[in-house]
């Protein structure tokens, strides 16, 4: 992998604008390491019941959209490896909701969700860092949409930003 830039519009579907308009072209692996750092100091500088506390009625805690995070980040890596390898089968699309609620985040340990967010992420960087610059752009189907592995791999940092804005705005 040597050249990982930001994918072209066109690339992905539209709705993910709003994950790739958070990035600039940056070192990729450097950010995915980062962004593991950030979380993990966000959770460890708060005190009491935080992490298990909605700030409103019906919307998820703090470990729900951690959980939220790193399962998105394994589907979205994924479908890259499928298309990168040339997987021509449409996959399907997921509902976030059902994928929170039967996960049962609020029973898990907090250490053990930013231990499988960082191992989601250190899976993530070895791939990227294996695949050739020829397959960044196959082009595959996920939920009806056409989207490359480079959208896919990209749109993994830009959906933990939106969250962590979330997080440290709301929370």
């Amino acid at each position: 992998m040597n050249s990982f830039t930001l994918p072209q519009t066109g690339t992905y579907p539209s709705f993910y604008h709003t994950y790739i308009s958070k990035l600039s072209e940056e070192n990729y692996l450097e950010l995915i390491l980062s962004q593991v750092a950030e979380m993990k100091d966000l959770f460890r500088s708060k005190e009491g019941d935080w992490d298990s506390t909605p700030y409103a009625p019906g919307k998820w805690t703090p470990k729900e959209v951690l959980g939220h995070i790193t399962d998105t980040d394994r589907i979205m890596t994924f479908r890259a490896l499928c298309f990168s390898r040339g997987d021509q089968n449409s996959l399907p699309g997921f509902d976030q909701d059902p994928y929170v609620l039967n996960a049962q985040y609020n029973h898990v340990q907090i250490e053990l969700l930013l231990a499988d967010f960082e191992a989601e992420r250190t899976a993530l960087m070895t791939l990227v860092r294996s695949l050739n610059d020829n397959v960044l752009d196959n082009i595959g189907t996920a939920n009806g949409n056409l989207i490359s592995p480079r959208s896919l791999f990209w749109i993994i940092p830009g959906h933990f930003i939106h969250h962590l804005n979330i997080l440290k705005e709301r929370y």
